[in-house]
């Protein structure tokens, strides 16, 4: 075996040890050095994109309404920085208050984990910084948006936030 030092670009570098036994294993290794060395070196997606069909069959317990609406957001993993826009239409009436409820699954209700503050006509955008133990239950798939209305303070449409829905 030949000791082979891999060497990027910041100057730190890491061992490893390999039989160079046929062109697949050194081709791809000296694609990787390529790679490296021009800093094209592979990271993790830093945001993740998040969606939601809000309905009254998802309320807890389900609502009659007409009203549907639909949420599209942004996690930046890095920032710990939630953006959102929540839609909707058909409602009983005009919207009373909106919030992000959780940690709770689909079936399940939960206090508010965050106010969507602002004007409440459609859509309604937002931004906010999340703490750790936010962001662990919104990836978990435990968070779920709540639109409320007079005729149904308890929320008229809802929907389970998940990613890539």
């Amino acid at each position: 075996m030949t000791p082979i030092r891999l060497f990027r670009h910041n100057g730190a570098f890491a061992s490893a040890l390999a039989s160079a036994r046929g062109s697949a294993f050194t081709g791809a290794l000296a694609s990787a050095l390529a790679l490296g060395a021009c800093g094209m070196t592979p990271t993790a997606s830093t945001s993740a994109a998040m969606t939601a069909t809000l309905s009254g069959a998802s309320e807890v317990p389900a609502v009659a309404t007409s009203g549907s609406g639909s949420v599209a957001a942004s996690l930046n993993k890095q920032t710990s920085e939630l953006s959102w826009t929540v839609t909707y239409s058909g409602l009983s009436g005009p919207v009373t208050a909106a919030h992000f409820h959780g940690p709770a699954m689909p079936g399940q209700n939960a206090g508010v984990a965050l106010p969507i503050g602002g004007s409440m006509s459609s859509p309604l955008k937002g931004t906010a910084t999340l703490t750790a133990a936010q962001m662990a239950d919104l990836t978990a798939g435990k968070w779920y948006v709540n639109v409320h209305t007079a005729a149904n303070p308890n929320g008229e449409i809802r929907g389970q936030v998940g990613q890539g829905q």
